[in-house]
């Protein structure tokens, strides 16, 4: 299996810390759990309620929601 190496913040790291099932859970294990449930908005509330109050987050999530608010679909263009 490769490997990639990610840099992360300590709060995520403590965050992802903190989302582990069982202390012998892999961090890879964790992301694909949470990045895999059936719904990515229950899972990102489900983790969300089990965080503490991060306001990096918070302010990521606030423009990543202005961003999708103000997004404007065009029409798709075939050629055939």
């Amino acid at each position: 299996m490769a490997h990639k190496t990610i840099t992360i913040s300590d709060d995520a790291y403590e965050a992802l810390a903190k989302s582990r099932k069982a202390s012998d859970e892999s961090f890879t294990k964790v992301i694909l759990r949470i990045t895999s449930e059936r719904t990515k908005a229950g899972s990102l509330l489900r983790h969300l309620e089990t965080s503490q109050a991060d306001e990096e987050l918070a302010k990521g999530i606030e423009e990543a929601m202005q961003r999708t608010r103000s997004a404007r679909l065009r029409p798709a263009e075939f050629s055939g």
